[in-house]
């Protein structure tokens, strides 16, 4: 009897434990700390599709962040900017064999480059595929019509935003830098689903 009440005890915790969310949810795990996000299927079905099969595929384990924007002369408290990563820096053989994406832009989604988005970075329109970058503090020249995504104006293809983890992010940001590279690879461990 006390063996049923343990196994019904710890079903109920274990799935009391996993919360239901309406949306996909992610974890990026750094030695930095780990960010959960939560990406948007129904504004950006493709982007997100793609993104969740990428992480599915194991394509983001043992990657990196890599690259790192700065709008310099702000305080520390209000520093913006974006962090970028993927597979670029740590396996950019698999990039030929990985198609782009149907370009997903804000004016089609509805979403925006604020505070802790997730965007895919592309060259030209369907380019994207397994980098992104997160946005720290609003980055709406990245939206379609404002001019941030070079000469097509259709800016970047935001699908998600920051659920929990921002300081992590920032933690991230602030490493030593030269330039727009990060100094030292800023190891991505995982993706995973929650």
């Amino acid at each position: 009897m006390n063996k049923f009440i343990f196994i019904i005890s710890s079903t109920i915790l274990f799935s009391c434990s996993q919360p239901d969310y309406k949306n996909p949810h992610i974890v990026i795990y750094t030695a930095y700390g780990d960010m959960e996000l939560e990406l948007f299927p129904e504004q950006a079905p493709a982007t997100v599709a793609a993104f969740l099969s990428y992480i599915d595929s194991g394509f983001y384990t043992n990657s990196s962040f890599y690259r790192v924007v700065l709008l310099e002369g702000l305080s520390p408290a209000g520093n913006t900017g974006l962090i970028q990563g993927g597979t670029w820096q740590t396996n950019d053989k698999l990039h030929p064999f990985v198609p782009g994406i149907v370009h997903e832009s804000t004016k089609q989604t509805r979403l925006s480059h604020t505070n802790g988005t997730i965007s895919l970075a592309r060259t030209t329109a369907g380019t994207a595929s397994t980098e992104f970058f997160i946005c720290i503090g609003d980055q709406t020249q990245f939206d379609f019509g404002n001019g941030g995504a070079g000469d097509d104006g259709l800016g970047f293809a935001a699908f998600g935003t920051v659920f929990k983890g921002m300081a992590t992010v920032r933690k991230i940001q602030v490493q030593r830098k030269n330039d727009q590279r990060f100094v030292e690879k800023i190891i991505i461990n995982k993706i995973e689903r929650r």
